[in-house]
């Protein structure tokens, strides 16, 4: 098959890009042949892949308008058996809903801003814009099968958009399990120089307001004022932030910014927990990377990858991030907890490529 593959923009590091680099190198081991249509892409160029590159609009507000558009008039002149977007487009065979419902995180961010910006919140020509985008990508007229990668975000879907339910397939994120398992823990600890005597949380992630760093920056001031409950050998807590943005100037000293890391795998192994309590993401690869890594998680209801925490054998779920009383308490039961069952393979990078490829394959 010659498939058409859109991904707007392409960097080493993100979730997306690593699930789609993946399944480039399973349809070519396949021989199977890929356009692939971006507006910049980083990753080295692979035999079997005809790039397309398609210029950007300089204002936010037109972004993924005019690269839908710059699709829209490409695709015509390309033979393909298959069109598969990771992008809100015109026009695909099957919508990859990575990024889940724009229309719920605008309402979930108005719900969480602080009084005097919940006005502005979704207010803007971008906003307005990619609403219109969603609109036209999740209809049943212009997309044949949507991917999910959580029943959240299929819920939304269904609930809120005139799309049939059974054209909804849910496929969960998948990890390379071997990458997470082999790590040496005692190594891992002493480079962001962790001691036997810190429990470490761990924060992985870009785009901080959405994934609630504030919570996770809140829970380590409360468990620093709960430090009488910790077990043996804790008599400190710490927290380790890996991922791009701006660290406070008048942080707290307890917290480690790394910044984007290639080797990711080490921050699961040094750390105790990974607390990641946003406000609205539709399937966090981190919850999944924890779990392949054996580190339990604490999340909030609002992301749709709390489904893969089970009775708190490998996690604990708070109904909201704002609740510090039920997170706190979570986090110190947590930390009395026995190490979590190795995940099962349903949640392998293997499975969630064979389970795209099989719907591929049915277009």
């Amino acid at each position: 098959m010659n498939i058409a593959l859109i991904r707007r923009r392409f960097t080493p590091v993100g979730g997306g890009e690593l699930y789609l680099q993946r399944l480039i190198d399973s349809l070519l081991t396949e021989n199977h042949t890929i356009e692939l249509l971006s507006e910049t892409w980083t990753a080295q160029e692979s035999e079997g892949i005809r790039y397309h590159f398609i210029p950007g609009a300089t204002s936010r507000a037109r972004r993924a308008v005019s690269f839908a558009e710059g699709v829209a008039q490409l695709l015509p002149t390309l033979k393909t058996d298959c069109v598969f977007s990771l992008e809100r487009t015109f026009k695909q065979d099957i919508y990859r809903a990575g990024d889940g419902v724009h229309r719920v995180w605008l309402e979930r961010q108005k719900a969480f801003a602080p009084f005097w910006r919940k006005p502005f919140c979704g207010r803007g020509a971008h906003h307005r814009n990619l609403l219109a985008l969603e609109r036209q990508t999740i209809h049943p007229a212009n997309t044949k099968f949507i991917i999910a990668n959580s029943d959240m975000v299929r819920d939304e879907i269904v609930n809120l958009f005139p799309f049939p339910a059974e054209r909804v397939r849910v496929i969960p994120n998948g990890v390379n399990l071997e990458r997470f398992r082999t790590v040496d823990r005692h190594r891992a600890r002493a480079q962001f120089g962790l001691t036997p005597s810190d429990f470490t949380l761990l924060f992985v992630g870009s785009g901080w307001e959405r994934k609630g760093l504030k919570y996770t920056l809140q829970l380590l001031k409360d468990l620093q004022s709960s430090a009488s409950r910790f077990p043996e050998p804790f008599r400190s807590v710490k927290l380790l932030v890996v991922g791009k943005g701006n660290a406070p100037l008048l942080g707290n000293p307890h917290t480690i910014y790394t910044g984007p890391i290639g080797e990711v795998e080490l921050a699961y192994a040094a750390a105790n927990l990974l607390a990641f309590l946003p406000i609205y993401e539709p399937a966090a690869n981190v919850v999944t990377e924890a779990l392949a890594a054996r580190l339990p998680v604490l999340t909030s209801a609002q992301n749709g990858a709390a489904e893969w925490i089970k009775d708190a054998r490998n996690g604990e779920v708070v109904d909201s991030p704002k609740n510090r009383a039920a997170t706190l308490e979570a986090a110190l039961r947590l930390m009395h907890a026995d190490a979590p069952p190795a995940p099962a393979d349903s949640l392998s990078m293997d499975r969630n490529v064979a389970d795209t490829l099989s719907l591929i394959q049915q277009i």
